[in-house]
């Protein structure tokens, strides 16, 4: 018996690597100053560092550093990126588009917006969970002033093909949002190839901290111009103000540099571990693959299985395995997943499901624990 559970819920959070907290540490302590403090050497010490971070994620989703501000995470960075075109542009228009298997952090500022007048289309996805791009072609229109479609499904895993999403954005002069917060560091990105106008991402899903986002924000070809949500001492270029906490910062510059050194090399491990897990739980008839199995996150295994009782599922696995049924933000919520809704699953079979998240952290020992103690209880929950 485990003292502690094996953590297999890395789409929820990770944990932070040593590396990250080692590079924040002295931002804590001796450069502790106030980033826009300019007349003396802390504040300066502390601008350095933010500089610094903010060309490293600038460089790694091919931006420009001007193009970065930073937020709380990749919630505050949906809502500023979605609420700013709309406050912006709604001269324009008043249509926004975006897909039924989003993220809660763009659905709902698009349902608010939905109350005061805009117009949502929730677009469907195939059975695989990825967008019909006719389809999303068909859907623009003359008002149309925004798509948010995310890169990788929190859920499912699943990887849209953000480039062609993009060229059908650019082609018709609509904006182009994409939440990035289960992709930065997994899959490579760039907001230049991929015709990306607004991105959001976060540290916490890369064994980064928890409490510091961005969003990219295109400056030039074309400039996007969105409005402000937090008004006061005019930080990040206006944008978003508030104090920056340096050493946030820092740690987010620290785990993205991390992720993108060892991403080709972690890919394939984790990709090798889920490969097992699967191959090793769909031997059990009734056990679904939830989302296209080529085009997903390396570290992501959704399952459904059939014959149990989900919440009996969870709660008889929690003593061995720490896993999800769907997205950290909704795992209080009875309500079967919108994610495995939208792929047409029945209530029943999309309560029982399982989000198996890899991290860096796991071993194939975990991995094979994992599968012959999951497999042992849906036989139990069945008999």
């Amino acid at each position: 018996m485990r003292d502690r559970p094996i953590y297999l819920d890395g789409h929820a959070t990770t944990q932070v690597d040593e590396r990250v907290i080692k590079a924040m540490m002295p931002y804590f302590t001796e450069y502790f100053g106030n980033p826009s403090s300019n007349a003396h050497v802390y504040g300066w010490e502390a601008q350095a560092g933010v500089k610094k971070a903010r060309d490293a994620i600038a460089s790694a989703i091919n931006a420009e550093p001007r193009e970065i501000i930073f937020t709380s995470g990749a919630t505050e960075a949906n809502n500023l990126a979605i609420k700013g075109v709309a406050e912006a542009y709604f001269q324009k228009g008043r249509h926004i588009i975006t897909v039924e298997t989003e993220h809660r952090a763009v659905i709902e500022p698009c349902e608010y917006l939905q109350s005061l007048g805009f117009e949502i289309t929730f677009l469907p996805v195939e059975k695989n969970g990825l967008l019909n791009l006719e389809l999303l072609t068909k859907t623009i229109r003359e008002d149309t002033i925004l798509v948010s479609v995310m890169t990788a499904n929190n859920e499912i895993g699943v990887i849209q093909d953000i480039e062609k999403i993009g060229a059908i954005c650019r082609e018709n002069e609509v904006i182009f949002h994409t939440d990035s917060a289960q992709a930065i560091g997994k899959i490579p990105l760039d907001v230049q190839k991929m015709n990306v106008d607004l991105m959001s991402f976060t540290a916490h899903k890369i064994h980064g901290i928890k409490g510091i986002g961005a969003l990219y924000i295109r400056a030039k070809n074309p400039r996007v111009n969105i409005a402000s949500q937090i008004q006061g001492g005019g930080q990040e270029r206006g944008y978003r103000s508030g104090t920056l906490c340096t050493p946030q910062i820092v740690g987010f510059a620290e785990a993205i540099n991390i992720a993108l050194k060892e991403m080709e090399q972690e890919n394939q491990r984790q990709k090798n571990l889920r490969d097992y897990l699967w191959q090793e739980l769909k031997q059990l008839d009734g056990i679904y693959l939830n989302g296209d199995l080529n085009q997903r996150l390396a570290g992501n295994l959704n399952i459904s299985v059939e014959g149990v009782n989900g919440s009996a599922l969870l709660l008889a696995l929690q003593s061995q395995i720490a896993v999800s049924s769907g997205s950290a933000c909704s795992s209080t919520s009875t309500k079967p997943s919108h994610v495995l809704k939208a792929l047409g699953y029945s209530d029943e079979l999309a309560r029982a499901s399982l989000r198996f998240g890899i991290g860096r952290f796991n071993t194939f020992e975990e991995i094979k624990e994992t599968a012959s103690f999951t497999l042992q209880t849906i036989k139990t929950l069945r008999r």
